[in-house]
């Protein structure tokens, strides 16, 4: 019964393993996804403010 103790452990230690691997390869992509759509949201705040320089030029020309 020892070699088969043995080969219990082994494969428990190995599944562990793939278990931590997996779960840190979700935390990358997640982790990735969320740099993404901050900097989408940076990129659309920048253009807002950038819509609303010209346009608040465009009203100062006209006055």
């Amino acid at each position: 019964m020892g070699i088969l103790d043995d080969a219990k452990e082994t494969i428990k230690a190995g599944a562990e393993k793939a278990k931590d691997a997996v779960e840190d390869t979700v935390d990358r992509v997640k982790d990735k996804a969320d740099e993404v759509k901050a900097e989408a949201e940076v990129r659309k705040a920048e253009a807002e403010r950038d819509s609303v320089k010209a346009r608040n030029e465009a009203k100062e020309d006209l006055r």
